[in-house]
């Protein structure tokens, strides 16, 4: 989750007064435009060609749904061959896999997972592991109808190379490439034309400075995507993508309406946006070093392949033997000491003896973060490190 400045709070509360006051006047006369112009503000700041191709809906789930349930229709109306296959990364976010379970493994496809290495030293390591995938996936004679790539991995968080992996779907004739950035604008150079795929999803409640929930759906126009719908079916349905999404039924949409109050904010600014993902990753960069200086670890990659967000090694000594253990240890920190860091165990690998770290914390940094949170944190794992505290100790819940 980001957080969301008083001025575009604001806005949205000035909005809502506006719909609960004269819902009939807002609905008929202010919600369309004020949703184009957001869209408009969209499709600038990533680069498509045209508004049309610019959808706003609730979230990045929601838009994965709106993709995967046009593969599923696929399946269903014979398009497609059963056992075709679907291709993801391994590290897709939890609800995508579930909504690829929902929607492709149940209408027949076949999912094929892209096992990447943790820590990863390379984006060679990611392009190699894709590749073995794709050839997988078309195995006896099947198809890849479907490629799910994550632009920046939530756990373990890591930059994916996703121009060159588009690229490769190109060549391997995949049908259609669906890139989730969930934390894409705000905190990763965005370029829809040139990354290239079908379907682009980003958050704006993350890293953009919205409140929840808002994100956009980008299908590139010379995609068929005159079959894609809302999963939510309106009066507007048949309409378009962007229409049918933009009017879902009686609800708050104040959180669609407010992305020019964001820009407004975020152009305060020195360098806009570029100049804040800019600093965002020098600073989270400066304090990984920092803190794995501190415990004599590691960062989970290479600072290029980072955004806002990095991985950072927890020592071994904390005993982090599980998932449990790492939620755990998360509550610990927020409980005791008023860290919120969320932290990843990672298993060890054959042949690894002991005192291999097997803990990992996503740092984030954002415009309101300071120094004094990150030594906040290296004084409380210091601290835990000094008591001889393990995960072992955490009270079984």
């Amino acid at each position: 989750f980001g957080c969301c400045p008083s001025s575009v709070l604001s806005a949205q509360n000035q909005l809502q007064l506006q719909w609960l006051r004269q819902p009939d006047n807002f609905y008929f006369n202010q919600l369309q435009p004020n949703i184009i112009q957001s869209r408009t503000i969209i499709k600038d700041i990533i680069n498509a060609d045209h508004v049309d191709e610019v959808s706003i809906v609730d979230n990045a789930t929601t838009a994965a749904a709106i993709v995967l349930q046009q593969i599923a229709w696929g399946f269903a109306e014979g398009k497609f061959c059963r056992g075709d296959a679907a291709v993801m990364l391994h590290y897709a976010y939890g609800s995508v896999k579930k909504s690829v379970e929902a929607y492709v493994t149940r209408a027949g496809g076949c999912v094929i997972e892209v096992p990447l290495p943790f820590p990863v030293s390379s984006v060679d390591e990611i392009v190699k592991e894709f590749r073995q995938a794709l050839r997988r996936g078309k195995q006896n004679g099947r198809k890849v109808r479907l490629a799910v790539i994550d632009h920046v991995t939530s756990m373990p968080t890591v930059v994916i190379p996703v121009k060159e992996l588009v690229t490769i779907c190109r060549e391997e004739g995949v049908d259609q490439v669906f890139v989730d950035a969930a934390h894409g604008i705000g905190c990763v150079d965005v370029d829809v034309k040139q990354i290239g795929a079908d379907f682009y999803t980003s958050n704006l409640h993350k890293w953009f400075f919205c409140p929840p929930s808002v994100a956009f759906l980008y299908c590139k126009k010379s995609t068929n995507n005159s079959d894609l719908h809302h999963p939510v079916v309106s009066h507007e349905y048949g309409n378009g993508l962007a229409i049918e999404s933009a009017w879902i039924g009686t609800r708050d949409y104040s959180s669609y309406l407010v992305v020019p109050k964001v820009l407004e904010f975020i152009n305060r600014f020195e360098g806009g946006i570029e100049g804040i993902k800019k600093r965002n990753h020098e600073y989270v960069v400066e304090m990984g070093q920092m803190l794995v200086k501190a415990w004599g670890t590691r960062l989970g990659c290479p600072p290029e392949m980072c955004s806002s967000m990095v991985m950072v090694g927890l020592p071994a000594c904390l005993g982090i033997s599980s998932d449990h253990d790492a939620l755990e240890l998360r509550t610990c920190l927020r409980d005791k000491f008023g860290v919120e860091v969320p932290i990843y165990y990672r298993p060890p690998k054959d042949g690894e003896e002991g005192g291999v770290v097997t803990g990992y914390a996503r740092i984030s940094y954002q415009v309101y973060n300071k120094v004094e949170d990150y030594y906040k944190f290296r004084d409380a794992i210091n601290q835990l490190v000094d008591n001889a505290f393990t995960c072992a100790s955490l009270p079984i819940s």
